[in-house]
């Protein structure tokens, strides 16, 4: 058996499968159209140059994200940046839709398979603000049913097209990123503080004593010293530099919406945590409430770049790269996950090292 055969027989067992999974009404309709349509582009005609913004509806919400001025932005987070992998990837494999099998649907099973207005409805649009392709994507298309099929990721997707909505089509892809989730399409570039001198951490008003403290060193590779350290307290210098290491590369989980107050995030009362660095930039990071596994947060960077030693140049080159996309998150509430900020918000009791350990 060659190649091309061997694969003209993979795609029609596919056929079948997705076909028996179909409408009971429908499926001995002599017939369904499915055959000539077998291997055709879904969405014919769509080109990745063409598009200028993709717009995604589920029941819960909706998520646009548009081209701008050469970036990609998402609409409901006040023009944050989306990742360009992600949006590049989906175009392309919106694009490179093949049609497994299609059925003529009844609406019991249109609505069972979600491809009413209960699924999720993509919209591809040019820079005109018309469509350039839609579909509804359904429930995702399972060979074998799996035990869980919400979080299985599926072998392929029933969707239908605008005008056609009594077809159902099986694709051989799940198109897990149709997803209305602001979280699955940012850029999760953060900020990196890199070469803390001093950190800061002051608890709000009214919180608990001791909550506060202040770390400091005199160079790179020089020790951290408490400040106003009492001659019984010694500083735990493993927990001093994973709460300053920590602060060199923060990514993101989410961003909150634009509305989003600071009573509600906690921001109004926030741990404000101030690192300078060795460089001459002063980072401002404040914490506010934790929402699920990650905190609401802020950050401000102030100060020029002035790094010094062997490699000041090349240092001066990387930070001027990524100071303007760091400094424009000042303009965003952020969500920071928990696990990135935990050596941060310890207390300054926790900084300290063991009775134990100070004896040894």
């Amino acid at each position: 058996m060659n190649a091309r055969i061997a694969g003209v027989l993979f795609i029609l067992l596919f056929a079948m499968g997705g076909g028996a999974l179909l409408v009971r009404e429908q499926q001995s309709s002599p017939n369904s159209g499915g055959a000539e349509t077998l291997g055709q582009p879904l969405l014919k005609g769509l080109q990745a140059s063409q598009v200028a913004a993709i717009v995604i509806r589920e029941p819960k919400g909706a998520i646009t994200i548009a081209k701008k001025d050469d970036r990609w932005t998402i609409t409901e987070r006040g023009g944050f940046p989306a990742d360009l992998d992600k949006v590049r990837e989906f175009v392309v494999k919106a694009i490179a839709l093949k049609i497994g099998q299609s059925e003529p649907v009844g609406e019991k099973d249109r609505a069972r398979l979600l491809l009413d207005a209960g699924g999720t409805a993509i919209e591809f649009l040019g820079a005109d603000g018309k469509p350039l392709a839609r579909l509804t994507a359904g429930r995702k298309y399972f060979k074998t049913e799996p035990e869980n099929p919400d979080k299985a990721n599926g072998d392929g997707r029933y969707v239908a097209l605008p005008g056609d909505e009594k077809r159902v089509v099986v694709v051989a892809d799940p198109l897990a990123q149709a997803s209305v989730r602001s979280a699955d399409w940012i850029s999760k570039s953060g900020f990196a503080a890199e070469k803390v001198k001093t950190m800061e951490v002051r608890a709000p008003d009214g919180a608990v004593t001791g909550s506060s403290w202040r770390i400091e060193r005199s160079g790179d590779n020089a020790d951290w010293k408490l400040a106003g350290a009492r001659s019984d307290e010694k500083l735990d210098i493993s927990k001093a530099n994973a709460a300053s290491y920590s602060l060199s590369l923060i990514e993101l989980a989410d961003v909150a919406p634009a509305d989003a107050k600071p009573e509600e995030s906690g921001l109004d009362k926030p741990t404000v945590v101030t690192a300078a660095t060795l460089d001459g930039l002063t980072y401002t990071l404040k914490i506010g409430k934790l929402s699920g596994d990650n905190y609401y947060a802020s950050v401000a960077i102030a100060g020029d770049a002035k790094p010094e030693g062997k490699d000041a140049e090349e240092r001066l080159k990387k930070i001027n790269e990524r100071l303007p996309r760091e400094r424009s998150l000042a303009a965003y509430t952020l969500l920071v996950p928990k696990s990135k900020l935990e050596d941060v918000v310890r207390k300054r009791a926790d900084l300290l090292a063991k009775k134990e350990e100070k004896k040894k």
